[in-house]
């Protein structure tokens, strides 16, 4: 049987669930428009089509001035329509946990004179702090991921690193799903842990990570 992303993360799930209805609408668009529109790195983009290229899910043909045409094989159909009832289940569950965990943290950092913050990572759950954050008073500086390609994101100013971030800022809040471990170790050890905040469910995976760390 051929391997599909059952396993994958909810974050990659939902990259390879972009790419799969991105290539099925428009599977002649180069990898610089597909990084354009999924919001992800050039390399990310070339990762994801050999990994379904090599899982069955999509094929490859030769196209003019030297390009290349994906489209979806039967199972690569199969997959997109698995993923997206998985996503949308996935969603409402994520979201339900994401708010209550954000709405508690942003309380608890107001409580130690924490207002203004820049999140570490792209992604759904960032849109969930930045809900909650505007529910609880305090503000969202900026957006800092590495791997991003757009330049802004939720209406906030996208950095490769916070050392680009030009306004002030009390703390980061993790929201890097992807390598949440790599992300939370890599701002403590760049602001400490007491301007370090994470969302207890990322908590969770990231305590998980360590434990699991030879």
């Amino acid at each position: 049987m051929t391997e599909t992303f059952q396993d994958e993360s909810p974050e990659k799930a939902r990259i390879v669930l972009g790419l799969l209805e991105f290539l099925d609408r428009e599977g002649d668009a180069s990898q610089r428009r597909v990084a354009t529109e999924l919001g992800i790195a050039l390399g990310l983009v070339n990762a994801y089509l050999k990994r379904c290229v090599t899982k069955g899910l999509i094929k490859v043909r030769q196209a003019p001035a030297r390009r290349y045409a994906y489209y979806l094989t039967p199972l690569g159909f199969a997959e997109k329509s698995r993923l997206t009832v998985a996503y949308l289940s996935h969603s409402f569950d994520f979201f339900r946990q994401a708010r209550a965990d954000c709405s508690a943290m942003i309380g608890a950092a107001r409580e130690r004179g924490q207002t203004r913050f820049v999140l570490v990572g792209k992604s759904d759950l960032a849109e969930v702090v930045a809900i909650c954050a505007l529910e609880g008073g305090v503000t969202i500086v900026a957006v800092v991921d590495p791997a991003a390609n757009v330049a802004r994101f939720l209406g906030l100013p996208v950095m490769p690193d916070c050392a680009q971030v030009t306004d002030d800022f009390d703390a980061v809040i993790v929201t890097d799903l992807v390598t949440p471990r790599e992300t939370f170790d890599k701002a403590v050890a760049e602001f400490g842990e007491t301007r370090v905040v994470t969302p207890q469910l990322l908590s969770a995976r990231i305590a998980r990570n360590l434990q699991a760390a030879p």
